[in-house]
Formats: C-alpha cells, sequence, structure tokens
C-alpha cells in the first residue's frame, strides 16, 4: 500500500534491503524451514499419551503441531511471516476441518476429535477485524491521493513555530497522529521525506540531526498504541477481548483512545525530554519548508468530510451503537462509490498484513473448536500461576520477541495462548487489573519494542538515514521501553481495577 505514499521510495529501498538480505542466505533459510517443518511433523505423530494430557485427540494433536511448526516459522523468518500463515490455514483446512482429505479423517469420532468449520476457517480472511484494517488502510490511501496528509503535516507543524527543540517536539507529536490511522511505515517514510531538508540544513557535527530522525520511528511506533488500527497487535487483543463466545468484554473503539491518547501524548512528551536531553541542539532555529501535493476539488472534499466522520464514529462507537468494524466500511462505500479508491488503489492495500493477521484467528479458532482450549485449561493450572508474574512475564516476554521478530506474528503466537489463560483465571487476574492489562498490556509491549533497527520498519528506515547508529538507537529504545512498560502497567492496573475500559 506504500506505492502512493510520500516517501515511497524509502520503503521500497527498505523492503529491497529484506530482500537481498533473506535471497544472500538460501542455505540457512532451508535449514530454518526444515527444521520447522521436522519439528511439526515429530509432533504430529508423537504418541498421543506423551503430551500428558487426558483423552487428546488427533485433531487436537494436530493443532499443537501447527502451532509449533507456526512458532518456529514465525520466529525464524524461513519464509514471509504471511506466507506461514497462508500455510497454515491451507493446512488446517486440508487435515482438520470437517472438508479435509479422507486419509485424515477417517478415523473412530473419539480418537478423531471434533473437527473444524471449514467455513469458519476460511471466514479468518473476511474476521470484522480484517475488516476494520482494511477501512483504515483504504483511509489511509485516500487521505495521500487527496493530499490531506501533507495539508495536515503542514498545519500541524506551524505552531511550534522556528525553534530546533520545538520542531522536535512537532515531528513527535505528529509522526504520533498519523501512526494511530496511517501505517507506521507510511508514516515513518512520509515524515523522514519531509524532515529530509531540516537534516540537510543542520550543521554536520550536530547531535540535533540525530534527535529529528529518532522523532520519526519513537513517533510512529509509540503513536501507533493510540487507536485499535494503529498496529496489529491492538486490533488482535481487541478481537479477544471482545470475543462473545470468549471473554467478551466490550471495549468500543472510543474506549480505547479516551484511554491510550493520553498515554501517548504522555511518553512522547518524555520521549521529547529524553532526545533533547541526549542530543542537544547547536543550531538554536529551523525553517520548515513541507512540499507535497494538495487538491481542492470536491473529491477531496469528500475525503475530508469522510475522514472526519470515520473518526467521530469511532471515538463515540458507545453513543452511537455502530460497532467500530461497521463504522470502517463507511469509508469503503463513499470512496469506491465516488471514484476516489479505484480498481488500482485496491491492489495497493497491504494484503500480506491482513493475511498474517487471519492466520493467528485460525491458530486461535482451531484451539476454540477442535476443543483443544477446553482440554488445557483442565490440564494446565493456570489458577494456581501467580497472575502478577503471568501479567508482567507475558508483557516482559513479548518485549523481547518483537524487539527481534514481526510484532504482528508476536501478538498472533501469544494471544491464543494468553486468551485461554485469562479465560480460567478471571478471578485471580482481577486484584491486578483484569484480562485487559494482560491482553492489553502485550499489545503496549510490542509497540515499545524498539531497540535495534531490525525491531521495526520505522526503526529500519530512520536507521538508513545514517546520522543513527546502533547504539544510540538501543539507549533510547532501552530507555523508553522501560518508562513505556512501567507506565502502562500502572494505567491498565489502574483502569482494569474501576472498570473504566471494560
Amino acid at each position: 500500500m506504500f506505492k502512493i505514499f510520500t516517501g515511497n521510495h524509502l520503503v521500497e529501498a527498505y523492503h529491497r534491503r529484506k530482500k537481498e538480505k533473506r535471497n544472500s542466505s538460501t542455505f540457512i533459510k532451508a535449514i530454518k524451514l526444515l527444521t520447522a517443518i521436522a519439528m511439526g511433523v515429530v509432533i504430529w505423530v508423537l504418541p498421543s499419551d506423551v503430551f500428558g494430557i487426558e483423552n487428546l485427540t488427533l485433531i487436537e494433536q494436530r493443532v499443537i503441531a501447527l502451532f509449533c511448526f507456526a512458532t518456529v516459522m514465525w520466529i525464524t523468518e524461513a519464509i514471509p511471516s504471511w506466507t506461514t500463515s497462508v500455510a497454515i490455514i491451507v493446512i488446517l483446512l486440508f487435515t482438520c476441518s470437517d472438508s479435509a482429505l479422507c486419509l485424515f479423517v477417517d478415523h473412530p469420532a473419539e480418537e478423531l476429535g471434533s473437527v473444524i468449520s471449514h467455513k469458519a476457517i476460511m471466514a479468518c480472511f473476511a474476521n470484522p477485524i480484517i475488516m476494520l484494517f482494511i477501512g483504515g488502510f483504504i483511509l489511509a490511501i485516500a487521505a495521500t491521493k487527496s493530499g490531506l496528509d501533507v495539508k495536515l503535516a503542514k498545519v500541524l507543524l506551524k505552531p511550534f513555530g522556528t525553534k530546533s527543540e520545538n520542531v522536535l517536539l512537532g515531528f513527535l507529536l505528529v509522526t504520533g497522529l498519523f501512526s494511530m490511522f496511517l501505517s507506521n511505515t507510511a508514516t515513518a517514510a512520509m515524515m523522514l521525506t519531509f524532515l529530509a531538508p531540516v537534516l540537510k540544513s543542520l550543521p554536520a557535527n550536530g547531535k540535533g540531526k540525530i534527535a529529528l530522525a529518532l522523532a520519526i520511528p519513537i513517533g510512529a511506533n509509540i503513536g501507533g498504541i493510540g487507536t485499535p488500527i494503529g498496529t496489529p497487535p491492538n486490533s488482535i487483543a481487541l478481537s479477544y477481548l471482545a470475543d462473545p463466545n470468549g471473554l467478551n468484554m466490550q471495549i468500543g473503539f472510543g474506549q480505547w483512545m479516551m484511554v491510550m491518547c493520553p498515554y501517548v501524548i504522555i511518553l512522547l512528551f518524555i520521549a521529547w525530554f529524553i532526545l533533547k536531553t541526549l542530543f542537544p541542539f547547536t543550531q538554536k532555529k529551523i525553517e520548515l519548508h513541507i512540499e507535497g501535493e494538495t487538491r481542492n476539488d470536491w473529491r477531496s472534499v469528500v475525503v475530508y468530510i469522510t475522514f472526519a466522520i470515520t473518526v467521530l464514529l469511532w471515538m463515540f462507537d458507545k453513543y452511537t451503537g455502530i460497532n467500530s468494524n461497521v463504522v470502517a466500511m463507511l469509508p469503503v462505500g463513499v470512496f469506491c462509490t465516488c471514484g476516489i479508491i479505484t480498481r488500482r488503489d485496491l491492489e495497493e492495500i497491504n494484503w500480506s498484513v491482513l493475511w498474517m493477521v487471519a492466520g493467528g484467528f485460525a491458530l486461535g479458532l482451531s484451539l476454540q473448536d477442535s476443543n483443544l482450549a477446553q482440554h488445557l485449561i483442565s490440564t494446565i493450572p493456570f489458577s494456581s500461576w501467580s497472575p502478577l508474574l503471568m501479567i508482567l512475564g507475558s508483557g516482559l516476554l513479548c518485549y523481547a520477541m518483537a524487539n527481534f521478530i514481526s510484532h504482528t506474528a508476536t501478538a498472533n503466537l501469544l494471544f491464543p495462548i494468553l486468551a485461554l489463560a485469562g479465560l480460567s483465571t478471571v478471578a485471580t487476574l482481577q486484584p491486578y487489573g483484569g484480562v485487559s492489562t494482560l491482553l492489553i498490556g502485550v499489545a503496549l509491549s510490542s509497540s515499545l519494542a524498539m531497540i535495534l533497527p531490525i525491531s521495526t520498519p520505522p526503526n529500519a528506515l530512520a536507521h538508513a538515514t545514517g546520522l543513527i547508529d546502533q547504539k544510540q538507537m538501543m539507549r533510547v529504545g532501552i530507555i523508553m521501553g522501560i518508562i513505556g512498560l512501567a507506565m502502562g502497567y500502572v494505567l491498565l492496573f489502574f483502569i482494569g481495577k474501576y472498570g473504566i475500559m471494560g
């Protein structure tokens, strides 16, 4: 979805580097792939009594094998993460569904267990959360085509004046705001493009350049926390919390923003203080000249109005009674009908992200519909686990993993298991803020994982400017991670304890 975005050349260069890196290690990639397949096959054919789960069925054992296969594949990235998700869905359809190959289901019913509806598996591609993402992508594309993003950048950055430290704050806040509704990668690319002439005008030996360059990935990563569509882990967490067959906590789009936007703003101000302290400016004034195409035709007016109405409906979904996933279809319908979004634009949607999320939903569905979830709840003594250790441990585990692998892959791995744990320990988690603290904490942890250039695409794009050393990125990333996690869990404990969000 990046070809029409300002800064597309940066995104293309980033993906080109990733592709070259993957292609340069074919042998290692083959070893990773074979390891994942071997692990999955071994678990698939092991005697069922090895697992220590009473009355484990064949379908349940296959789901465990697929979960382990997915874990290794997503962690090692032997193949692109989204292709792993597609492979999982296909394998589930052919081996575990009610439309599977005969040789996989030709067993006594009590030995085979509960097969999974093939319609339910395929419906993961059209999960309401997927529709929410599509609505967000459509809004982002329309905003770029109409020049709304450039116009907003000019308007929003203007009040910060020309004082260097204030310009730094402006880039942090504006990047954070855009990242709430645009993809983090597109936001970072666009803002780095706006920043390029500023960086050229600063003294070569000044540290202020580093602060400005770091402001973009920090703003993009933290800003995504602000809305359910800001980053995939947010939406995945929300889908599990709102699942009527699971936790059934009716958390709305507006409720999420009401709590998370103030948190994001405070974190961005803290980041501003840290950046200007660690990397002080030698040049006290910066002149901003943001260039970009803006339009004033009737289609642009439609985009502006529809964008505003969509955001307002999302923010006040609890009052209007319109589900946020339904609201997401409004810009799709309006823009497609008016010709603002064309067939070519639809091809620009980041389908790989959607398919990757769908694979995670398929894993969660298979855990539930195969009855493996119930078996695990009755077998694993979740209730005997320390609730505080479960909450903080899961967040730290996610933070550690998300610094090295895709944030979405991390969420896809952790949320199905944590949702099970939360479902069986609702009472014990309540003194610490409840299940929302457990799941939303993991979503926050993934967004705060930004210590390395490989941690997130915005980090990689900023590092590619050549202005930031890895040590500098790690230093700031670790500080922001510690502060963000501490603040986040205190906030989640508070809102969960007093039922502000749930």
